[in-house]
């Protein structure tokens, strides 16, 4: 079964205590639920349209099991304390089996 990924790649941050609020929020729903954090921040090189802000990369057993999470209501009240302190893209991926 192919694994599934968290990909978040942050444009802007704007506010440094809401993010570090969604931190300690968004690790008690994602380490319960198996998810492994590889990338956290770190040296960043970007090409084309990249951007070198912080990328975040979480792995999951599978891709249902990422989709899950996000939907939890431990992770919503990670996003609710995030809110608008940063502009970022974020999306869940299927890895290859």
């Amino acid at each position: 079964m192919p694994k599934g990924y968290w990909v978040s790649v942050y444009r802007t941050i704007s506010d440094p205590e809401k993010l570090a609020a969604y931190n300690k929020l968004a690790r008690l729903a994602v380490d319960p639920a198996g998810g492994r954090t590889i990338v956290l921040g770190g040296r960043v090189v970007a090409y084309d349209a990249g951007i070198a802000e912080r990328t975040v990369l979480v792995e999951f057993d599978s891709f249902e099991q990422a989709v899950a999470v996000r939907d939890s209501a431990a992770y919503q009240e990670a996003l609710a304390a995030l809110s608008d302190g940063v502009e970022r893209d974020f999306r869940i991926v299927e890895g290859i089996d």
